[in-house]
Formats: structure tokens, sequence, C-alpha cells
């Protein structure tokens, strides 16, 4: 308990130095490749989520998801990419190969699918080398280049708002 304190605290101070020089990355071209950072302690109905996504026009193998699991149960392993708290190193990077791999994808839009803000949620979307990010209002503004205010369960309407803006910035 008292070393994730200190991992928290860590991951923390190198998140809020990140950000002091951090500028959102800028893009200006289509959307064709999609990736989504799901925290699945809060929203566990990832297939639903990216059904959701197709179903606005894009293709299924273009949508990449990874999970951020707090706790793996002995004996569930999950069949999906996921990460969990022990796959960050407390100076900061991912040692799970999903989720390294997943952060050099240069995606054109990551949808930050997380309304409660967790260190490794954040670095996650820090690092990541996506061209646009998305997410909900509710975490840190100077993260994403758009905000959806929404909850997370309301998962359809926040698709339906980004992919509405999406179109009205011509990224569709």
């Amino acid at each position: 308990m008292f070393l994730k304190f200190i991992k928290d605290f860590r991951l923390k101070k190198i998140i809020k130095n990140t950000l002091t020089n951090y500028k959102a990355p800028v893009s200006g071209g289509r959307v064709v490749t999609v990736g989504i950072l799901i925290d699945e302690t809060y929203f566990a109905d990832r297939e639903a989520l990216m059904a959701e996504v197709t179903a606005q026009g894009l293709a299924i193998d273009k949508v990449t998801a990874l999970s951020f699991i707090d706790k793996v149960k002995k004996g569930q392993e999950p069949a999906h990419a996921y990460f969990t708290y022990n796959d960050v190193a407390a100076d900061g990077p991912f040692t799970a190969p999903a989720a390294s791999s997943f952060l050099q994808q240069p995606f054109d839009v990551l949808i930050s699918f997380y309304d409660v803000q967790k260190p490794p949620l954040t670095l996650a979307t820090l690092q990541s080398k996506a061209a646009f990010k998305a997410g909900f209002s509710t975490t840190d503004s100077r993260l994403h280049t758009f905000m959806v205010a929404s909850q997370a369960e309301n998962y359809k309407e926040f698709v339906a708002e980004l992919f509405k803006y999406l179109k009205i910035l011509q990224k569709l």
C-alpha cells in the first residue's frame, strides 16, 4: 500500500513536469486509425464501445483498444490487450509489450475513455503518438485536443458527440 502511494507520487510528479512543456499535437489530416484507451475499472463494456466507434464509418481493423485493469484475478487472463498498475515503472516507462506498442502507434485519433484520472492512464495519454487526442472534460484539459462533457456510462452519447464534431472539423 505504501509503495503504491510512492509510485503514484512519482508518476504524478513526472506527469506534472511533462505537462509544463507539453504542446498538444496539431493534425490536419483525415481520421483513418483510432486508438481507444479504456479504464476497465469503471467501464467494462469494451466490445460495445468499439462497435459504436466502428458504426461511425471506420473499419474494424483500423480501431485498436488498450485497457487498463487495476488487478488481474488469477485464472482470468483477459483475451484483449491490457496493462495493469504493475506494468508501469515508477520512473515512467511501460513494461507491458501491449502498452508499449500501442503508445508507439501514430493514431489519427486517440480516445481517452476514462473520466476518473489515474496516473497510469494520464501517463499513457501523454506518451501516445496520436495526432488528435479526445477525452472527457473531467480530466486535465491540457491532455486533450478535444473534450466532451459526458460520463463514461453514456458511451453512445460520447461517441456521437465526438464524431459529430470530427465531422464539423472535417476530419471524417
